[in-house]
């Protein structure tokens, strides 16, 4: 092979890659900014409305919660979905920080995860406006297509009458 077509080669590659490399977001932008209150939060997702909040219940050194991060939570069309749904909020399961739950009272995020029985992570738990919990995600999505489709199973209500796996069937046929 020559110097041209190595050099050609080299080109394609590089363009190939570009498109990859623009179509991610920080993963923060995924988050809004948690300010410890999730009762005055649900006013606010009501008050700009909002279906709801989603929770993300994970751990810092769980390598499935950082794929998430790294290779759905930073798509565009994912956090564009679940932002104008949903207010999303991350709680580290074993963190000291305090917060108000969803019915006023106070507590840290290592016991509200644990009265929310949460025990492995992620664990993306959507929450009704008023505070009740409606549908629940334990482990990592495969891919942002089943991310996505895990958001529109609670936009559209279909968690009231079927279980996630039975939607997503549905959706793939």
């Amino acid at each position: 092979m020559n110097k041209a077509m190595k050099r050609i080669i080299a080109a394609l590659l590089l363009l190939a890659s570009l498109p990859a490399l623009a179509e991610t977001r920080d993963v923060e932008g995924f988050f809004d900014q948690n300010l410890g209150d999730f009762k005055a939060e649900l006013a606010t997702a009501q008050k700009d409305g909002k279906q709801g909040i989603l929770l993300m219940y994970e751990l810092e050194d769980c390598p499935f919660c950082h794929r998430m991060r790294e290779t759905i939570l930073n798509q565009p069309e994912v956090q564009d979905y679940y932002r104008k749904h949903f207010l999303v909020f991350s709680i580290d399961i074993n963190g000291d920080t305090a917060l108000v739950d969803f019915s006023g009272k106070e507590t840290t995020e290592k016991k509200f995860a644990a009265e929310q029985r949460v025990r492995a992570t992620p664990v993306f738990a959507f929450y009704a406006l008023d505070g009740k919990p409606i549908a629940r995600y334990t482990g990592a999505a495969k891919d942002a297509g089943e991310f996505m489709l895990l958001g529109r199973y609670v936009v559209e209500g279909a968690w009231q009458s079927m279980p996630f796996a039975k939607y997503k069937q549905q959706a793939v046929k």
